[in-house]
């Protein structure tokens, strides 16, 4: 899962990775703002984060685009989440219900192609506050060729997930399944996994992450 000069995607309709993105948001500035705000090195953050020295500086200076897992285990070293990365003056609804537009979208502002191998977009909204209840609720849609790649996820989390349409594949450790609307998943996130739409309609899925991983 690993933005700029070049024109990068978005996403299209409805959830994903894949449409002409938020050319507004400078991915590398704002995490260089966000870094020196902490007072920590290019290299200090990078040995936080558990990636290479040259992958800071890549990003700070827009020479690559950040991946989704990329970019989570950068602000992971920084101690913050997506939504604060993206949206900081933005305060989570704090419900108990939400509005479809109350959503907090997680993934518009970063390529759709850099989340993993597959082509299609990928898109994450998440309903409220997910850090002050420990509990990060997804509506995720997956456009067919969608996939989080062949470098497996994996973080100290427990996670589970409903297909409401559509079908996804699921890879957890050494299984491997297909499932399709009205099957779920629930496993141990350290188990190494990956997630991809093989079909060709689009799949949309309702999950949950304890505590909150993007």
């Amino acid at each position: 899962m690993d933005r700029h000069p070049s024109p990068v995607r978005r996403g299209s309709p409805a959830v994903g990775f894949d449409e002409p993105m938020d050319v507004q948001f400078d991915i590398g500035a704002r995490l260089n703002a966000m870094r020196s705000a902490a007072g920590m090195s290019q290299r200090q953050l990078a040995e936080r984060a558990g990636v290479p020295h040259a992958q800071i500086s890549n990003v700070e200076n827009n020479k690559v685009s950040p991946s989704i897992s990329t970019l989570r285990k950068i602000l992971n070293g920084l101690g913050v989440n997506m939504a604060d990365f993206f949206e900081p003056e933005r305060s989570p609804p704090t419900g108990p219900f939400f509005d479809a537009d109350q959503l907090i979208d997680l993934t518009s502002k970063v390529a759709t192609t850099t989340m993993g191998d597959g082509l299609g977009r990928m898109v994450f909204r998440q309903i409220g506050d997910a850090r002050g209840h420990n509990l990060q609720i997804l509506h995720e849609v997956y456009d067919p060729q969608a996939d989080t790649g062949q470098t497996l996820l994996q973080h100290a989390s427990s996670e589970g997930g409903y297909v409401v349409e559509g079908e996804l594949e699921v890879t957890v450790g050494d299984e491997v399944r297909v499932l399709k609307a009205g099957e779920s998943y629930l496993f141990d996130s350290r188990i190494p996994h990956r997630f991809r739409n093989i079909s060709g309609s689009r799949t949309v899925v309702i999950s949950a992450c304890t505590p909150p991983y993007l």
